[in-house]
């Protein structure tokens, strides 16, 4: 029997967002970026975090 309750993900874990605001915030002090820079890379990256990661660390690199 399938119990839709224990199955809820919705497999977006592994997606930023740009119009979420804290994210922006997370991702740009998690990186030393201004929140203009985590908003850029977002929308020129796109949503994937391992993308996002590398490109934030060659940007401060």
């Amino acid at each position: 029997m399938n119990n839709s309750q224990t199955n809820r993900s919705n497999g977006n874990c592994g997606r930023t967002y740009a119009g979420q605001g804290y994210e922006v915030t997370y991702f740009a002090r998690k990186h030393g970026l201004t929140r203009q820079q985590a908003r850029d890379i977002i929308r020129k990256v796109g949503h994937d975090r391992s993308k996002l990661n590398e490109a934030a660390i060659r940007l401060k690199g």
